[in-house]
């Protein structure tokens, strides 16, 4: 890893981890807390649903109780679930092809998540994911200009960078372009119909939903995104059990407009995720994307990662936010493009339960 490159990463890592010694500690006292303060004593209804882990948020909250930290981290682990959240997510990944360069970089990217659900009828909710970005990679998009060699797409997306990565990519070594630049990315949206209930099964519940995707050239700079027009088909299926749970979203993007000159678009996203709950609130695994990108030869189509990392949901005031921190290594990667090898993710979600807004809980159709 060149000198530069690995002091950006210790730094990052370095204030990553001081942020992280600054607040865990304080937080942990009130992770603990289920209920409110001593000075606010509890009804007896909202005492029982405080003790009741499977009640229903809505129920609590017309109640006019205040759901538990151990309910709200439940309801944020249904990816299906009637919970209004916000990711707010970065990625540093550690760029790399031995077959072609001895070269490495690293790229960054920071992706922002709306999600929150539209209740459609009294069975049927409407998952909405609203996704932007912005990347910064190791080429520097003056150089290519200049060059006129023609734009390569984005610089070997991968795994859990974006919704969408390249169509194609230039085996180039890295450093013919070195530089960098950053930007805003391309923007996407899903949308998941979804039953309002998940079924019992296997000790737990079995949720599901099928959509569609589409995506935007929002991207600032030719480098940072496809310069097309994407949409497809979009799936997503899992299993909430006692202690495991885990699922898989599963996403295609075909081009069917845009800059003629920039390669086509036939791209598969699956984001698989397993986790095991240490207790209510802590849950160790991972979510890492799997990419198929099918542009391209058989060699360079796959890269797939496999990971590990720990999240916990705190409390602040009456807001849950989740921490976590995941490592992803490929060990399956294209033969002749730069892609990422090593990804560190760090993420921090907000959530509030969607029976708190009537626009979101409200029945669209009678």
């Amino acid at each position: 890893m060149k000198p530069g490159t690995r002091k950006t990463t210790l730094i990052l890592l370095a204030v990553l981890a001081l942020v992280l010694g600054q607040f865990m500690p304080c937080l942990a006292a009130d992770n603990t807390a289920s209920a409110p303060a001593e000075e606010e004593p509890m009804s007896e209804e909202c005492k029982a649903f405080a003790e009741d882990p499977d009640a229903d948020i809505g129920e609590i909250i017309r109640a006019g109780c205040q759901p538990t930290i151990a309910q709200m981290s439940a309801l944020m682990d249904n990816p299906l679930g009637n919970v209004a959240m916000l990711f707010t997510q970065f990625d540093v990944s550690r760029m790399t092809n031995e077959n072609f360069t001895d070269e490495d970089a690293t790229k960054t990217t920071y992706m922002g998540i709306f999600q929150f659900p539209k209740k459609l009828t009294d069975n049927w909710n409407l998952i909405n994911r609203v996704i932007w970005t912005v990347p910064s990679v190791p080429l520097d998009q003056d150089k290519i200009d200049n060059a006129a060699a023609g734009i390569p797409q984005q610089y070997g997306e991968g795994s859990g960078n974006a919704t969408l990565p390249p169509a194609d990519q230039s085996a180039l070594p890295i450093n013919v372009f070195d530089g960098r630049t950053t930007g805003f990315g391309d923007m996407y949206y899903v949308g998941l119909f979804s039953p309002y209930e998940g079924k019992d099964w296997l000790n737990g519940k079995f949720l599901w939903g099928a959509g569609f995707d589409a995506g935007f050239p929002t991207a600032s700079e030719d480098i940072l995104g496809t310069g097309k027009w994407t949409a497809g088909p979009s799936a997503l299926a899992v299993y909430l059990g006692p202690k495991w749970k885990g699922g898989a979203l599963l996403q295609q993007y075909w081009d069917y407009a845009g800059d003629s000159d920039r390669d086509d678009v036939n791209m598969t996203n699956l984001q698989y995720f397993l986790f095991y709950s240490i207790d209510d609130v802590t849950s160790i695994g991972a979510s890492p994307n799997i990419i198929a990108n099918w542009e391209q030869d058989s060699d360079d189509v796959w890269t797939v990662p496999i990971g590990l990392g720990i999240s916990r949901t705190f409390q602040f005031g009456k807001v849950p936010v989740r921490f976590g921190a995941e490592i992803h290594y490929s060990v399956i990667q294209p033969d002749n493009i730069a892609s990422p090898e090593w990804n560190f993710r760090f993420y921090v979600i907000p959530a509030a339960p969607s029976a708190l807004f009537d626009w979101m809980s409200k029945p669209l159709f009678k």
